[in-house]
């Protein structure tokens, strides 16, 4: 093998892309990923990293174009670190989430279930009703956006077509304010300054929004006149919140969250049931396509009426409240407090009796539940870690008929699967959904059924 200089500059074609959206090629038989790269490009690369067998590339020039590459819509596409596949036409996004999906179950979980067409949407766009704003100094100016590829640096918001209008709307109006009132950013390098993060929340059904205002001190300079200020340039702004994150770290919120004005919730529905969503609460970010997800969950489940549904990792009940009227009983388990009690305040806004929710671990709560009555279906959502071997475990011993999992991580869905595929139970058709239009995101879900029942 030949020895190479970082700087050096090769010609290549783009055979793949890694499952974080980098294109993949070879020279001289060392793998090299290209950012910015697709399948059937062929194009001059610069080396940026080299390790033993591969090798790091930025791209120079595009030689012959993939037959799927596009020009991106957005103003941010080349600096904002929030979509990574705009140069990918969204016919070709949706294979590469299926063929995602396909290696993880055949590289990591070792199966071979089928997998079906990813699930898109109709019209790609303006799907999120949640964004995260960091606040920072350029040039002495107040900037507010999304944070540059690989780097910390902000991209200064200008517009997001894949977000809710409103989001971007009340962004800029925070950003204005908060220049207008002379309140300080928050400098990262230095650990100083105040307003850290602007999270805002929009309710589709109700086109509300909800803003957390997360600082580093414990008080909000200026809070009454911010608020006054935003609420005036933003008539859809019914709440306020502010969280303290003190702590040097990229976790954006701290540990409370008060609301300070206006409303304690937003309300939104999928389908036929309305979820009042909270500063803290987990709501997915595109609800056209979770209606999508929670039918095929729903589907899979095949209720008659007669069963008990273990809903694990339940969050504030979403998915366990959605199927509720089609079993006998719902019982949802989840760690975060404040989530089981958005739960059960969601039951009550719906009318619904038949669910009751837990705090705790799943795999503590799952065989004391086992014992006091069958345990006909269990959902599982995990969080991108995928399940506790321990719970994986408890499930197998504890011969749940059917078993619903929905993964947002194609790696630990697959190992999960292997898993429970070794130990007693069936595989069904995988179904990818695409909740996250060009991000390099899939969310899949299958149908686990324990062989002979």
């Amino acid at each position: 093998m030949s020895t190479w200089q970082v700087g050096q500059e090769f010609t290549a074609e783009i055979t793949g892309l890694t499952h974080e959206g980098a294109g993949v090629g070879r020279v001289d038989d060392r793998v090299i990923f290209v950012p910015e790269a697709l399948p059937g490009d062929l194009i001059r690369l610069k080396l940026v990293h080299i390790k033993e067998r591969l090798a790091y590339g930025e791209l120079v020039e595009i030689l012959q174009a993939s037959p799927d590459r596009v020009k991106p819509w957005c103003t941010h596409a080349a600096n904002c670190g929030g979509c990574q596949l705009q140069h990918l036409n969204y016919d070709a996004q949706l294979r590469w989430k299926q063929q995602q999906v396909q290696d993880a179950l055949e590289r990591i979980g070792k199966l071979s279930a089928e997998v079906l067409p990813t699930l898109g949407m109709e019209d790609p766009l303006q799907y999120r009703n949640k964004a995260q704003f960091p606040l920072g100094l350029a040039n002495g100016e107040v900037v507010m956006g999304f944070f540059k590829k690989g780097t910390h640096e902000i991209v200064d918001l200008g517009e997001c077509q894949i977000q809710h209008p409103l989001l971007t709307k009340l962004a800029l109006a925070l950003k204005d304010a908060v220049r207008k009132l002379g309140i300080e950013p928050y400098d990262e390098e230095q650990h100083l300054g105040v307003l850290r993060h602007g999270v805002i929340r929009v309710s589709f059904a109700q086109e509300k929004l909800m803003l957390i205002l997360v600082t580093r001190t414990s008080d909000l300079p200026k809070q009454d006149e911010l608020i006054a200020e935003l609420s005036k340039m933003v008539p859809e702004l019914v709440s306020v919140a502010h969280n303290v994150n003190p702590s040097v770290t990229n976790v954006i919120l701290g540990r409370e969250t008060k609301v300070i004005w206006g409303e304690p919730n937003l309300i939104d529905s999928i389908g036929q049931v309305n979820y009042a969503i909270s500063p803290g609460s987990f709501f997915q970010v595109n609800p056209v396509q979770t209606k999508v997800l929670y039918d095929l969950v729903r589907e899979r489940l095949d209720l008659t009426g007669d069963e008990t549904v273990l809903d694990l990792y339940c969050g504030a009940g979403t998915i366990g409240l959605y199927v509720a009227s089609e079993a006998k009983r719902i019982i949802g388990v989840e760690t975060f407090a404040p989530a089981i009690a958005d739960a059960k305040y969601n039951a009550q806004l719906n009318g619904i009796i038949n669910a009751k929710f837990l705090v705790g671990k799943a795999e503590k709560e799952l065989p004391k539940l086992a014992k006091e009555q069958t345990i006909d279906r269990v959902i599982l959502d995990p969080p991108r870690k995928g399940c506790e071997r321990s719970l994986l475990e408890i499930l197998v011993s504890s011969q749940v008929p059917k078993i619903v999992y929905v993964s947002c991580n194609p790696s630990t869905f697959a190992r999960d699967l292997s898993y429970l595929s070794q130990h007693g139970y069936d595989v069904g058709s995988v179904q990818p959904v695409d909740m996250f239009p060009w991000t390099r995101h899939v969310e899949c879900v299958v149908l686990m059924s324990r062989v002979g029942d």
